[in-house]
This record gives structure tokens, C-alpha cells and sequence, in this order.
């Protein structure tokens, strides 16, 4: 029983990471822009699938370094043609158009790949137990963790260190006063939204490898990653980073004890938090006016 419980609180752990690295992503671009990016779980599944198309050429590490840098590049378009044109509006637009955007990611991937989930080589020594006793710990498994670990410390660096992270923590605070500044608000805008497709890229990469890549893989864990965000609290990165965590670990333990609530338990603890600290976790007062 105890390792059945071991085994399912890190199974969800690392969905969690999915969930965190997502969700980051989601806040980014929200708390600058005020764009709900539905679309976010479509950038997902095309890194995923961007990687198995570069593997036969570049292997599984080249992928891997790759595939998120063409997925922020297609963000960069989509935004310069689609999104740019919705700032100062009402955040309803954005959501309708970024909502059709994820069904068409979903068919184009479906028409280029296939309907059905497709094998994602993932190197067979990381695919191996590192212990007889807890199997469930594998390398590609520990390795994952250690990876979205390192993507969210380097992300906070670069927020906190960086020319770049400071004008946009100080835009999300104040726009328009980055904007008489001096800052080019536009470009500020693009590049936070290319870091934010960035993370659902990478993300896209090491879930196939988990999950298996399929079609709706983005749509799976789209969802789940806002209520990330609700949880952590609107605004604070580090709460969306708590909230991921938490949900998937919640989900993990829940599938040992009713597996039939597994998906309902997240949705049971964003209605918990809503009722007690309305803000979220580590929100800020306000945010959610």
C-alpha cells in the first residue's frame, strides 16, 4: 500500500510539473497582456509533435532543444498577425479566438499526424528503473523533474535578473507607465508572449514522452492548468508554480483511495480556495477585480 501511495504521489508530482510549467505560461501572458490564451494546450501538442518530427534528424536531445524554439517562433507569428490586434480590448475576444485557434492546432496536427497517438522514442537507458524497489522511479521520470525544476529557476532569473524580466514584472503592475517610460510596450509584449509559448513547447516535449502524444494531449491538460493559476492566486507566479504542484499531487493520491474522482478532486480544490481566500493561495488583493 505504502508504495502504491509512493507511487501515485510521484506519478502526480510530475503531472503537477506539467501542470506548473503550463500554467506559468498562461500567467505570463495573462498578467501582462490580459490575453486568455485557450490556445495555450495547441502550442503544447505542436512542440510535442514538432520534436517527433525532428527526432529522426536530430535525435532526442536535439529535439528536446529545439522543438521549443520553433513552437515560441509559431507564437511569435500568431500573435504579430491574431493577438496583437486584440490588446485593450475586452479579454472575451481574446478568449474567442484563441479558443478557435486550439481546435484548429488540434485538426492540423490530426491532419498532418493522424488521429491516433504516435510512438515518442525517448532514449531506452532514461526509460530504465533506477531502483528494483520503487520501479516507478525512472530515469526519464527524474529527469523530467529536474528539467521543469531548472526551466522555472531559470524563468524567475530571468524575471528578477534581467533587463527584460524587470520591464515585464513592472508592466504587469503598470503598463502605461512602462509605456511613457519609454518602453516599447508592443515589442515587450511579443517577447512575454514568446516566453509563454516557449514553456507550453517544452512542456509539449517532455509530456509526450510521459503521456504519449496524441491530438487532444494539450486539451487534457489545458484546463487543469488554469485552475493552477486560480489556485496559486492571479498574478503571482510563485502561487501558479504552488497551485500546479498541488493539484497533481491531489489527483495522484486520490487515484489510490476513488479513481473515479481523480479529475474531480481538482476542480473540488479551486471551489475550497475560492470559498476561503478568494485571491488564491499567494494572490495579490485585487487582481481578481
Amino acid at each position: 500500500m505504502t508504495q502504491l501511495i509512493l507511487f501515485n504521489v510521484f506519478n502526480g508530482l510530475i503531472v503537477g510539473a506539467f501542470y506548473a510549467l503550463m500554467a506559468l505560461g498562461l500567467s505570463l501572458i495573462l498578467n501582462l497582456s490580459g490575453v486568455i490564451n485557450f490556445a495555450h494546450g495547441g502550442f503544447l501538442a505542436i512542440g510535442g509533435y514538432l520534436a517527433y518530427a525532428l527526432i529522426p534528424f536530430v535525435g532526442f536531445w536535439g529535439a528536446l532543444l529545439i522543438a521549443p524554439f520553433l513552437t515560441a517562433f509559431l507564437g511569435l507569428i500568431v500573435e504579430r498577425l491574431l493577438i496583437r490586434r486584440l490588446y485593450g480590448r475586452d479579454p472575451l475576444y481574446s478568449l474567442l479566438l484563441t479558443f478557435g485557434l486550439a481546435y484548429i492546432f488540434e485538426d492540423s496536427t490530426r491532419f498532418i499526424w493522424g488521429a491516433q497517438s504516435v510512438p515518442f522514442q525517448v532514449p531506452d537507458w532514461l526509460m530504465q528503473p533506477l531502483s528494483s524497489h520503487y520501479f516507478f522511479l525512472t530515469g526519464y521520470r527524474l529527469f523530467m523533474v529536474l528539467l521543469v525544476a531548472a526551466a522555472v529557476a531559470a524563468l524567475f532569473l530571468i524575471l528578477t535578473r534581467s533587463r527584460l524580466g524587470i520591464r515585464i514584472r513592472a508592466g504587469t503592475l503598470d503598463l502605461e507607465t512602462v509605456s511613457v517610460l519609454g518602453v516599447n510596450v508592443r515589442i515587450l509584449r511579443t517577447l512575454n508572449f514568446g516566453l509563454g509559448i516557449y514553456l507550453a513547447g517544452l512542456a509539449g516535449v517532455l509530456a509526450a514522452g510521459m503521456l504519449g502524444l496524441s491530438p487532444t494531449i494539450g486539451t487534457s491538460l489545458i484546463m487543469p492548468s488554469f485552475v493552477a493559476i486560480i489556485v496559486g492566486g492571479l498574478g503571482s507566479l510563485p502561487g501558479t508554480l504552488l497551485g500546479g504542484l498541488l493539484i497533481g499531487v491531489a489527483s495522484g493520491i486520490t487515484t489510490v483511495f476513488a479513481p473515479s474522482a481523480t479529475e474531480a478532486i481538482i476542480y473540488v480544490m479551486m471551489g475550497l480556495v475560492l470559498l476561503i481566500r478568494p485571491r488564491g493561495l499567494l494572490g495579490e488583493e485585487g487582481r481578481v477585480q
